[in-house]
Formats: structure tokens, C-alpha cells, sequence
């Protein structure tokens, strides 16, 4: 069985079994065939395109790149918009046709961690910056996703610091505690104002719903399985001791943050990746990579039951709602019952696709753990109208997704970190193999019917020369395409011609 307070995922790790590169030497034993995760010296761009494949178009930005790309099923690029920021993963294009996406700021010298945003930006179609707002500083720093509301607020996955005393008073055991403390998530929903400011309208902490038996002087003290609705705050093992000497090796090699210091190690402490809003419910779900689970909070409440466990549509304050993916974290099950490994991109189906109402999820590792294969996974959450139901075992179903996409060799398919999918309306999947920045449209029964892998990646670096984000060889590594149907209100009156002439494709310069 595995342990519960050790197990994590560092994406590092799967550099190392995948490669066998420098400073990994000790894992050659574990090491996997070559399955070329970063997609180097073979074929880039169209690979395939069935007739069945759906008229639209793609939007992507490689993560070491400034610019956000849209490209037609021929493979060929017909716009693109440019940032002076690398990104931090997330983009969207909205209905009036503006691109949202987040940005790296250059500046913010604490947080470390895949993701690290800190800006978020719009640009009209026709590439002017029409709003931009930092949302960074040494006391907080937005990362990974946001979720743009039907009314134009942002809702904002940020990390806050809280210090080792702190954490300590929260009741998480010191040995678990780095020396620069931790950052847990929060929920920020910002109202943008005019064009470089905006407002905090809502808010949700992790901090506000934590669980743990450690110390029972703690006012959150409690029994862990009685409280599925609550986070065990001890939950996590401690960090590999390591130099400074490593960290720069590492740093050298991309596969390490940029802000990375032997005493923020494991700071990053839910690694939440993903956001999604779901307006029918008002409802928040959440991906926590770390934990191998996804979550759902009530919107509906304001600030101050967000942080009670009362109120709101449901009733729960801030509690969770649902949770589903690993039932280990409260105390009610054990490895074999875990159903998602280190996820990414976990979404409601839209309204009028097939599947409606159901969750979507990028489920990177599967077995758990590092050196298996990825899939995606479609499950029906146990919805009534009083909340979700826990079934008879006191964990939240379902038992078994409703829908699976594996690779028919299975280990063609894996991303060990990054990476999404999405429902389409016509009921197939649109999938990002992150790692190898390869996109591809699968029907129901598994075929591939459109498959591209970017040529573009980029030199965008940071002021002391590492890149916007820790990718390691996976020069073209994507956090997350989208594909854009042609009846997207963006394309209304709009004529897209492929550019003449077409981007260069990235050469690295190393």
C-alpha cells in the first residue's frame, strides 16, 4: 500500500525514469522503453486528417513561447498574438473574440512551482492589449488556470504564503513543514476595471477548510474519515533534502522553477492546476495534482461563508462539495480505490454536448504513479437535488468512469505532467499530450481522426536566463490546446487565411 503522507509527484522524476539523463543515474534500474515523450527528431505538424475530422480551428501556446497561435486543420497558422510574457499556462478565447491569457511575471523572487502566472491579460482580435492586471506579489502569486465567468470575472487559482509558525499553529506537523513555510491555494474572483485594474469580489481559501488528528490542541482537530468534506492537512511527505548546487544543475537543465531554493521544497503544497465553473450549479471544481483528486466548492456563498462551513446554495459554507479521484485522503479507502493520478484539466461538459453535466479529466498517470500511461475519463458525478450522495462505502462514486480514452498500445499515450481534453459538441474529445505538444481529435470509440504536433516552441526566457516554466527536454510542450468550432461566436464575420508567409519552426539554439 502506499503511503498517504509520502507519495508525490514531481514532475523532475519523470524527466529521470523517462531519460536516464544527467543526475538520475540511480533510477537506470526503473528507467521505461524510450516512448520519445518530448516528440524530438520525428515528424512535426499536420500528421493526419481524416474526412471525419471536425471543421475549426486550434488555439495553443507552447510553453517556452510569447505567442498564442490559431491554426485551421490543415495544420497552417492564421493568426497570432503576442505577449512580452511567457505564459503560465492558461488561454481562452471569449465570445467578443478577445484572447485571455495568463502571463510569467518576470519579477515576483518567492514562488516556485509549475504554472507560476502572476499577470492576466486581453487582447482584441486584432492583437491590441486591451486590459492587463498583476495579480503578484511576495504574498501571493496567481498560477495555472482561471475560469472566465458568463460575466466576465476571472475566477483565479492563486498561491498565499503562510509561514512555518503559521502551518504549525494550523496543526501540520513541523517535519512536514519546509523552512520558507507553505503556499496554499486560494479562489480569487476578480471583476477586471478598466484597462489595468480590477476588483476582488469573492474569495475561497484552503486554509479556512483543513482537518487534522496530529495535534489535538488545534482547534481543527478531528477524526479525518468523519469529515470528507474537509482537507487532512497532514497529508504530504517531506521533500528530499536538497543543495544548492542541485537546484542550479537543475535550473541549467529547465527542470527546475526558477525561484527554487533548497528551503521552499514541497511550499507548494496542493498544486492546484486546474479551475472550471459550472453556472447551472454555481458551483467550483478544482484539481489538486498533489493529492490525485478533484474537488467541487460552492460559489454561491459570500466571502464570509466561503470561509464557514454553513451557507450557500448547498449549505456547506466553503466546504467540499464532492471530491473524487483518490478517497485515501480522507482515511476512506486505500491505493487500490485511487482512480486518477497527478490530473490536469478537469472541466464540466458543456451544456447540449453529449454528456452534459459530466466531468472530463486529463488523468496523466495511470497506474499511479510515474512510467505508466495516460488517459482521459469521463465519470457521472452522484448529483441530487440535495448535494452529492456519498455511496456505501462512505466515499464519493462513481465506482468506475463512463467513458475511457487509453491508446490502444496504451504507452503511445502518456504525459506524465500538463496536458487536457475536452468534450466536443458532436460528442468526440479534443486531447493535449502536453509533454510532446501533440493534439489530436478521437471519436467515441477511440480513433484518431485529425493529429498535429506543434513545430513552434520558443526562446522566451527570464531576466537570469531560465525559462517562463520547468519543462526539462520538452522544448515543445503545450499546458493546453483548445480546439475552436466554427460556429464559436469569436468567428462570427471574421475571414481566416492562413499567414503568408508561415511561422519558422523552433531550432533550438543549444
Amino acid at each position: 500500500m502506499t503511503n498517504k503522507f509520502t507519495k508525490i509527484i514531481v514532475p523532475v522524476f519523470a524527466y529521470c525514469i523517462a531519460f536516464g539523463f544527467s543526475g538520475c543515474q540511480q533510477e537506470k534500474a526503473k528507467e521505461k522503453p524510450n516512448r520519445n515523450m518530448p516528440g524530438l527528431g520525428i515528424q512535426r505538424g499536420l500528421i493526419s486528417k481524416t474526412p471525419q475530422a471536425t471543421p475549426g480551428y486550434v488555439l495553443f501556446n507552447p510553453l517556452l513561447s510569447d505567442s498564442t497561435y490559431l491554426i485551421n486543420m490543415d495544420g497552417l497558422v492564421v493568426k497570432i498574438w503576442k505577449s512580452e510574457f511567457g505564459p503560465s499556462g492558461w488561454m481562452y478565447l471569449k465570445d467578443n473574440g478577445n484572447l485571455a491569457r495568463g502571463g510569467r511575471d518576470p519579477e515576483n523572487s518567492v514562488f516556485a512551482g509549475g504554472g507560476q502566472g502572476g499577470w492576466l491579460q486581453e487582447f482584441s482580435w486584432e492583437g491590441e492589449l486591451v486590459w492587463e492586471y498583476k495579480f503578484s506579489t511576495s504574498k501571493y502569486m496567481a498560477h495555472h488556470d482561471v475560469a472566465i465567468m458568463p460575466n466576465g470575472n476571472y475566477l483565479t487559482i492563486a498561491w498565499e504564503s503562510k509561514t512555518k509558525d503559521e502551518a504549525i499553529v494550523a496543526g501540520r506537523d513541523p517535519k512536514k513543514i519546509p523552512e520558507a513555510g507553505i503556499w496554499p491555494d486560494w479562489i480569487v474572483e476578480l471583476k477586471p476595471i478598466g484597462k489595468d485594474s480590477a476588483v476582488v469580489v469573492w474569495e475561497w481559501h484552503f486554509w479556512d477548510h483543513l482537518i487534522q488528528d496530529f495535534d489535538a490542541e488545534k482547534v481543527n482537530y478531528g477524526e479525518v474519515k468523519e469529515h470528507p468534506e474537509l482537507f487532512d492537512f497532514n497529508l504530504g511527505g517531506i521533500h528530499e533534502p536538497v543543495t544548492k548546487e542541485e537546484l542550479d544543475k537543475q535550473r541549467a537543465e529547465n527542470n527546475a522553477n526558477t525561484n527554487d531554493t533548497p528551503e521552499n521544497q514541497g511550499s507548494d503544497l496542493f498544486h492546484i492546476n486546474a479551475i472550471n465553473y459550472n453556472a447551472d450549479l454555481d458551483q467550483i471544481v478544482l484539481s489538486s495534482q498533489r493529492f490525485d483528486e478533484i474537488l467541487v466548492i460552492d460559489h454561491s456563498t459570500t466571502i464570509e461563508e466561503a470561509a464557514s462551513h454553513t451557507g450557500g446554495r448547498w449549505g456547506k459554507g466553503g466546504d467540499f462539495l464532492y471530491r473524487w479521484g483518490n478517497p485515501e485522503n480522507y482515511d476512506r479507502g486505500d491505493s487500490t480505490d485511487r482512480k486518477l493520478g497527478g490530473q490536469h484539466d478537469v472541466k464540466w461538459i458543456e451544456n447540449g454536448f453529449p454528456g452534459e453535466g459530466n466531468l472530463m479529466v486529463f488523468n496523466n498517470n495511470v497506474p499511479y504513479g510515474i512510467g505508466g500511461y495516460s488517459s482521459i475519463v469521463e465519470i457521472e458525478t452522484p448529483l441530487t437535488e440535495g448535494g452529492y450522495t456519498l455511496n456505501e462505502s462512505g466515499t464519493f462514486g462513481p465506482e468506475s468512469p463512463k467513458w475511457t480514452y487509453i491508446a490502444r498500445d496504451s504507452l503511445s499515450f502518456y504525459s506524465p505532467f500538463i496536458s487536457g481534453a475536452h468534450r466536443m459538441s458532436n460528442g468526440n474529445a479534443f486531447i493535449t499530450e502536453g509533454t510532446r505538444g501533440r493534439y489530436f481529435e478521437v471519436n467515441k470509440n477511440g480513433d484518431i481522426l485529425w493529429e498535429y504536433m506543434t513545430p513552434y516552441a520558443g526562446y522566451k526566457r527570464m531576466p537570469d536566463g531560465t525559462t517562463p516554466q520547468p519543462i526539462g527536454p520538452f522544448i515543445y510542450a503545450t499546458f493546453r490546446a483548445t480546439h475552436i468550432g466554427l460556429d464559436h461566436p469569436a468567428l462570427t464575420g471574421k475571414v481566416l487565411e492562413p499567414i503568408d508567409p508561415q511561422p519558422s519552426a523552433y531550432h533550438s539554439k543549444n
